[in-house]
């Protein structure tokens, strides 16, 4: 296939189907639109946050001279164009944000992009063996699948607002392929499928199989899964296969470049189609070495291998054995460890939860429905490539490039002695305690280096409960949280003040984080009057300004998901000279934190 006949379909977003009518998809039709906040809050909540940023006072007026401007002159008909534009959508925001934070984004989606989950152990009451591990994996993750298919999922929620499901139409039978300058999505999946059919894609030694899930219009039994998996360890072991799969880990221009070459092979084609329609897929991987018999020192060497897999020899033999472009990746270790690897464009962290969490859950009770073994369980086949020198060649270098990447990069792991509880006993949102932490411990990182602060702290703020949303910006450094942080390293300053200064930047990323969530944050409202812009119009100073930019430079990229059966998540820095920052707050005997 040439590179002129793989264009991107202009309503690729569309071509996921809804499920079924049920439940899961019952309060879509009447969640509210994301809104377009009023020009003059937007310019006010800006103003605020800039004023820690800029490194003077100078620095300060000149920004806010330039945002009085823009209120003044082209930002009224900015927003007017705004409004038009989200008046003739469900989301103005949604194909702006799809291209521009994602498929447009060029470096690998290792590290930069993609997330990971590690999971608690295997119920003690199951069997304790790899292919054990990983058959469970699949049968509970088909029964979700199925559930979502025929529309029985009950919605996310807050409290009693319903949350938007529509990204879960991206979770399976889906997949991402590389564009030249930019991505999309391909989705499988049928309307009016009832998930009782279907394939998995399992990987070992870098050799990809094609799986059948179901049979006779049954989704299979964990035992039936089970012995074609244990066949796929059999048959895969010893010297590895070609690692075509760690060509997706690549600068997506490169892959482009490489998925074209590997595709002009017809049957190299079959097994991408067979990949990117699969469920999902589950990589069989050897145990990761810990580094010490540090405490946490497994949790560091689960964290590496789930995030971007191990380096052996030289080889990053993780990646080789992956294809990252899929939504759903599980993987399970040899000592039967196991987590996910989640790809982020179309899909954000928290409906990963609820499909890792419903099924880890599910597979905890002893009346987990198992499924009757089929009398004749189907077997797998191997999906082995046709490997030109071209592509050798491209092996090659993705190799060299993927373990510099994964060698730029430190892990470190913290969990305290107090949780939830403890801080709730406070008076203070687990969260916010939490990110103020990370401001204190960022402060004087640069303290110590004698650096100043070089961009922003974002925090995601989901804004699911409207139609479409995904997240907004919780900006997150605040003059409240900088005056904390100083009182916090003077000797001047007494233990009082220091509480009062701190109930005060509580205060002030409690009330962001309600505005972010309700739409009403400043990030995305900017994207969108930046959006707004004609062609060879002269952009206002204002979206030059280097305070603005620097208070976008996300230096500290950080989140919080729960779920009591993760042991670690997290993902990489956003910036080269930034950090990811995950953390969990909903323990209550102790409270872990992952960067």
């Amino acid at each position: 296939m040439s590179t002129s006949t793989r264009v991107r379909p202009p309503n690729w977003k569309a071509r996921a189907p809804a499920p079924l009518p049920g439940p899961a998809f019952a309060s879509q039709k009447g969640l509210p639109r994301l809104p377009v906040p009023p020009l003059a809050q937007t310019l006010d909540r800006l103003k605020e946050s800039l004023r820690p940023i800029a490194c003077t006072s100078d620095e300060y007026d000149a920004v806010t001279s330039k945002i009085d401007s823009f209120a003044a002159q082209q930002g009224p008909d900015l927003q007017k164009r705004l409004e038009q534009h989200a008046a003739s959508r469900d989301h103005w925001l949604e194909e702006w944000w799809d291209d521009g934070a994602y498929l447009s984004y060029r470096d690998s989606v290792v590290i930069n992009v993609s997330y990971y989950y590690g999971f608690t152990k295997h119920p003690s009451h199951l069997k304790q063996t790899p292919a054990a591990r990983a058959a469970a994996l699949a049968r509970g993750a088909m029964l979700f699948r199925q559930q979502w298919k025929l529309g029985q999922l009950e919605p996310d929620r807050a409290k009693d607002t319903a949350f938007c499901m529509d990204t879960f139409r991206w979770m399976f039978d889906c997949c991402r392929v590389p564009g030249h300058g930019i991505d999309w999505s391909v989705s499988h999946a049928k309307a009016g499928d009832t998930g009782n059919s279907g394939h998995i894609i399992v990987t070992r030694n870098n050799r990809f199989w094609k799986v059948p899930a179901a049979q006779d219009g049954h989704i299979l039994s964990t035992e039936d899964f089970e012995r074609q998996i244990q066949s796929i360890y059999d048959a895969s072991e010893g010297k590895p296969y070609p690692a075509v799969g760690v060509l997706a880990a690549s600068n997506r221009d490169k892959w482009a470049h490489d998925y074209d070459e590997l595709i002009t092979s017809a049957h190299n084609s079959a097994i991408t189609d067979a990949i990117h329609s699969a469920a999902f897929l589950i990589s069989l991987e050897p145990t990761p070495k810990p580094a010490s018999d540090a405490p946490e020192a497994s949790h560091v060497a689960h964290s590496r291998a789930l995030w971007h897999g191990a380096v052996v020899n030289g080889q990053p033999i993780g990646l080789q054995n992956r294809w990252v472009d899929k939504p759903v990746q599980f993987i399970v270790f040899d000592d039967g460890y196991a987590g996910i690897m989640g790809e982020h464009s179309v899909m954000d962290g928290t409906p990963m939860v609820r499909l890792c969490d419903d099924v880890l859950a599910a597979l905890e009770k002893p009346d987990f429905n198992h499924g009757a073994p089929a009398p004749r369980t189907p077997e797998p086949t191997a999906l082995d490539w046709e490997v030109s020198s071209a592509t050798e060649a491209a092996i090659t270098r993705a190799n060299t490039e993927a373990v510099q990447l994964i060698e730029s990069q430190a892990v470190t792991f913290l969990r305290t002695g107090y949780g939830k509880a403890s801080i709730k006993a406070a008076g203070v949102s687990p969260d916010s305690w939490a990110q103020l932490i990370v401001q204190l411990a960022y402060a004087r990182l640069l303290a110590r280096s004698g650096k100043q602060r070089a961009g922003g702290t974002y925090e995601a703020a989901t804004t699911r409960r409207f139609r479409g949303g995904r997240t907004e910006a919780i900006r997150v450094v605040s003059s409240e949280s900088d005056a904390w942080v100083a009182a916090m390293d003077a000797d001047d300053v007494g233990t009082q003040a220091r509480r009062e200064l701190f109930h005060a930047a509580v205060k002030t990323h409690v009330r962001r984080a309600k505005e972010a969530g309700a739409g009403h944050g400043v990030d995305r409202h900017v994207l969108g009057l930046k959006k707004c812009l004609r062609e060879g119009e002269h952009a206002p100073e204002l979206f030059s300004d280097p305070v603005l930019a620097r208070s976008s430079n996300w230096v500290l990229s950080t989140s919080a998901i729960f779920s009591k059966r993760f042991d670690t998540y997290g993902w990489g820095e956003v910036v080269p000279e930034g950090f990811g920052v995950p953390y969990m707050t909903g323990f209550n005997g102790t409270c872990g934190g992952f960067v």
